[in-house]
């Protein structure tokens, strides 16, 4: 006799408090953004850099209990890890760290944008986004993509006590989405709301260049907000 199959109530999230986050890219804005805001929540924070000095003195800056390492130590020793660095060096780093970062969920909030006299616009990548290009590269990892939409400014302001937005969750494995997703709800303002699969990170990081566009035109931090949800 088949067991019936009991549907998963997608609202309930793992408790994730006692998981290391790593932020590849942490001496960039976004990345040391979303450092302080995973630490202000009380999540384990490390920080990485190519540069381990330069690293720990981003995080001295943060406070918060962060700590600064290289990018292979801060992939070695943390249990999830957030790559917020140029797009430029993203295939690279992502190859250079493929065995340490194996069996860990990776989530990838790169953005490859362009620009020119008319603004941001985005990019055309082989894979179809950079999350796909991660997970093709990182073929024993866990890939998720997600922190696309989120100011940097409003991430660093400390005069900011909550961050008015949702964060779209893209992946293929449904306990690492919702890891990530309970992550993502751990800083205040924020809910990580599912996405939808891999393959559709493209437009979710295309739309990237909409909200700069917004920003510029309205002089504000534009968010993304999902109804009925």
């Amino acid at each position: 006799m088949t067991e019936p199959t009991i549907a998963l109530d997608p609202r309930v999230l793992p408790d994730v408090s006692a998981l290391r986050v790593g932020v590849l890219g942490g001496t960039g804005e976004q990345g040391r953004g979303l450092a302080r805001r995973l630490a202000l929540a009380g999540q384990q924070v490390a920080i990485g850099s190519r540069d381990a000095a330069r690293a720990a003195g981003i995080a001295d800056e943060v406070g918060l209990s962060v700590v600064g390492l290289s990018n292979e130590e801060c992939a070695r020793s943390s249990d999830v890890v957030i790559v917020a660095v140029p797009w430029d060096g993203h295939a690279a780093l992502l190859e250079s760290l493929r065995e340490v970062l194996a069996g860990k969920i990776v989530v990838d909030c790169v953005n490859p944008l362009g620009f020119d006299k008319q603004g941001a616009f985005a990019l055309r990548v082989e894979e179809g986004s950079a999350a796909e290009q991660a997970a093709g590269i990182l073929v024993g990892s866990r890939v998720v993509a997600a922190f696309h939409h989120i100011s940097a400014v409003l991430l660093l302001d400390e005069t900011v006590d909550a961050i008015d937005t949702d964060v779209l969750v893209l992946g293929d494995d449904r306990e690492a989405t919702d890891i990530v997703q309970a992550l993502a709800g751990r800083i205040t303002g924020i809910r990580g709301i599912f996405g939808g699969r891999l393959r559709n990170a493209g437009q979710v990081e295309g739309m990237t260049a909409n909200l700069i566009s917004m920003n510029r035109r309205y002089k504000v931090h534009a968010g993304i907000r999902v109804t009925d949800v």
